[in-house]
């Protein structure tokens, strides 16, 4: 049978987990703390800003496609998990969340010598925006 996918709710979907990364790496949340633990100076962003506009355009635009991938993708799962209440597409996004992206996300611990803390931040952010997505996505299909 073919998945049901409603490509509003993934539009949407994406959209809010680009606003909760806008909030969650912004001064008002944890912002300071991700930029610390990143090893990203205040010389470094001014850096960035010389570059211009079209550079952070950019990478917002592929942060875009990614999160309208991760929300299709996702669209995908709740169908086939028959999630069609909120609820039911938070428990989804918590499961994709603990089995793909907490183990996968592990590696830069283990391997590329990041603080746990920042695997925190990181894997924290992503835990809200697939609940959030699951959530939108089941009530919407």
């Amino acid at each position: 049978m073919d998945p049901i996918i409603n490509y509003g709710a993934v539009f949407v979907a994406a959209m809010v987990s680009m606003v909760v990364g806008g909030l969650w790496f912004s001064p008002v949340l944890f912002g300071k703390t991700w930029m610390k633990l990143s090893g990203i100076t205040p010389k470094k962003i001014a850096e960035a800003k010389k570059k211009g506009m079209n550079g952070m355009a950019l990478s917002y635009f592929g942060q875009f496609i990614a999160s309208l991938v991760t929300a299709y993708v996702l669209a995908h799962f709740v169908d086939y998990a028959n999630a069609t209440t909120f609820v039911l597409g938070l428990q989804t996004g918590f499961w994709v969340w603990l089995g793909f992206v907490a183990p996968i996300m592990l590696g830069m611990v283990l391997w590329e010598g990041k603080p746990m803390q920042l695997y925190i931040l990181n894997v924290g952010h992503y835990l809200v925006c697939l609940l959030l997505m699951g959530g939108i996505l089941a009530a919407w299909a």
